[in-house]
């Protein structure tokens, strides 16, 4: 390791050091303590509104301050129509998974398969996916500053780094702001097996359904015991009135979001379409082509809510933070990845659906080239790899390169807010649109990026 990498690692160690000791006392946080961060606003949604639609709605709610976006829809352009980002929650270390280097000190007991790409190989513990190499477009050049679980979590859901004066709309909000049937009912933004980043400025009524468990229907749809029809619309009756009195006496901008999502949840409860959460419908070898695993039923799940006429789907696989063993976690979790991602790309292949649908697969960042000394790999934002595949992308193609000791980029790097830009653009949403904040702000889509033309067909 060079002079240079050494001192990029003992940067972004003390970084890293200083926010975890601010944050959780130095433990390095996961989906849950991210979602633990709502329960205050959850539970205050239970108590004004009780029992079983307050439970459901608490699914919507994400930490961020709820008012509405400003600002004029533009007309859409682009080849997808919607979007699944499948999210390595704790960073896949680039090496292990889509920029394998066999042979080398760096590249440890990781070994490549040949994909059917010619000249494109990727890790042994993706044999399937190499078999649908020819729907991808392989980033390895991505590269960001970012080396905090939290604060690479919040960059790559959202195309910013943590602010306090403002809370950013993550990518999945903006896509069901600007593309999402307002009257749908079906939630345009759903998150399975993990909490997701919410709407940030743009309010509440556009943050994920979060569903944890995806062999599980969303739970209080149906009536609860002695309920009916007209109770429960009485009930409704009541909470509006409340609210607009709320409204009324405090101007608190966030009524208008509650109400919002109070209606979507009285139309998703209501909805002939809510079987699509029921995968239990599919055949066994469709469930067996996904995998006996939760990422495989999410995966299974997003297709079924795509072709339902979702807009964004996000599906986490837990478990890349791996200071320890990790070559025996890349191999379980390979397992798990593997055939989910293969079936989502060949079923909405066969379904005449991957054209107009974008497939995102990425971290908060990468892992260090060298193995440390518990056989791990530590944090690391100076390179790391992304996938595209599906609506508008460019097929069978590598894009950037890292060198042999998997270091450094040294050719094609891509920023986030490049990223950002790229899949706004693959989506139809202009990158540089600006929504207006409360406080009067211009936030845009993306931080200054350029979409990078040679990933789009």
């Amino acid at each position: 390791m060079n002079h240079e990498e050494l001192e990029f690692l003992k940067e972004q160690e003390e970084t890293e050091e200083a926010a975890q000791r601010e944050a959780n006392g130095g433990s390095c946080p996961g989906p849950m303590d991210i979602l633990a961060s709502t329960v205050d606003r959850r539970g205050f949604l239970k108590v004004g509104m009780g029992g079983m639609l307050s439970l459901m709605l608490a699914q919507w709610l994400d930490p961020a301050t709820a008012a509405n976006a400003q600002g004029v829809s533009l007309p859409k352009s682009g080849t997808a129509k919607a979007c699944v980002l499948l999210w390595m929650n704790g960073g896949p270390s680039h090496m292990d998974t889509f920029d394998p280097k066999p042979g080398t000190i760096n590249g440890g007991q990781t070994k490549s398969v040949k994909t059917n790409v010619s000249g494109i190989e990727i890790s042994e513990h993706l044999p399937q996916v190499a078999e649908v190499a020819n729907h991808l477009a392989i980033i390895r050049g991505m590269t960001s500053k970012e080396g905090n679980h939290q604060r690479a979590q919040y960059l790559l859901h959202t195309g910013y780094s943590p602010n306090p004066t403002v809370a950013h709309p993550s990518l999945g909000a903006y896509v069901n702001e600007e593309m999402g049937a307002k009257n749908s009912d079906l939630p345009n933004f759903v998150s399975i097996s993990g909490p997701s980043i919410g709407a940030g400025f743009l309010g509440v009524q556009y943050a994920p359904f979060v569903l944890n468990d995806p062999q599980t229907m969303p739970s209080n749809v149906a009536f609860s015991r002695n309920m009916n029809q007209d109770r429960f619309g009485s009930r409704l009756s009541a909470l509006e009135m409340m609210e607009q009195q709320f409204g009324a006496e405090t101007g608190d901008p966030k009524v208008g979001g509650r109400q919002a999502v109070y209606g979507k949840a009285v139309k998703m409860m209501q909805s002939p379409r809510l079987k699509a959460f029921d995968i239990s419908e599919e055949p066994q070898a469709i469930k067996d082509a996904y995998g006996d695993s939760n990422f495989g039923r999410g995966c299974l799940m997003a297709r079924r809510l795509i072709e339902s006429g979702v807009k964004f789907v996000e599906v986490v696989q837990d478990g890349w933070d791996m200071h320890k063993d990790v070559f025996g976690g890349a191999t379980k979790l390979g397992k798990n990845i593997d055939p989910a991602m293969a079936a989502l790309i060949k079923e909405l292949e066969d379904r005449k659906l991957l054209d107009s649908t974008l497939i995102v697969w990425m971290g908060e960042f990468g892992r260090t080239p060298k193995i440390n000394a518990n056989e791990g790999r530590d944090h690391y934002p100076k390179a790391w790899n992304a996938v595209l595949a599906g609506g508008g992308v460019r097929k069978g193609i590598v894009y950037g390169q890292t060198d042999p000791d998997g270091a450094n980029v040294v050719d094609k790097p891509v920023q986030v807010p490049d990223l950002f830009a790229t899949i706004s653009t693959l989506l139809g949403m202009s990158p540089s649109k600006s929504f207006m904040t409360p406080v009067g702000r211009p936030i845009s889509i993306t931080e200054k990026g350029t979409a990078v033309r040679d990933l789009i067909a």
